[in-house]
């Protein structure tokens, strides 16, 4: 028997989908868009990293991250400063960790439930799976 691979990559994207929509929804709640917290978690994440550095991790364009970041700075949940040369270093404000801590509780419950039809072996074999799907990347 063979895969449908075509059904594998619709059954991933809807996946994928279900989340960010779950996500984006209960974000809401404290004020911040998915893509917005995915930046804090980022910035976070990769501390001195420049602002290509965080496009590429947030799957945007330079220009995107660019706008994304400025709106952040705006919002006072981001910082920016000098680095070397042309590069601009992010920073989270006190109110950017607060967002980012209380995206993190919400994202629990909706990770359970989004995962809730998986065992724990099940998961931990989807985990495998998409990493080596990913690694190169």
């Amino acid at each position: 028997m063979t895969t449908d691979l075509e059904a594998l990559g619709q059954a991933i994207k809807r996946a994928q989908y279900r989340n960010h929509r779950t996500m984006d929804a209960a974000l809401r709640e404290i004020g911040v868009s998915l893509v917005q917290w995915d930046a804090l978690r980022a910035i976070e994440r990769m501390r001195g990293a420049s602002g290509h550095e965080l496009a590429v991790a947030t799957f945007q364009s330079d220009q995107a991250f660019g706008t994304l970041a400025s709106r952040l700075v705006d919002r006072g949940l981001v910082a920016r400063s000098a680095g070397r040369g042309r590069r601009l270093e992010h920073v989270l404000t006190e109110a950017g960790h607060t967002a980012l801590a209380e995206g993190r509780q919400l994202s629990i419950g909706v990770l359970q439930d989004l995962f809730a039809p998986l065992d724990e072996a099940q998961r931990t074999e989807l985990l495998r799976s998409l990493r080596k799907l990913t690694e190169d990347t």
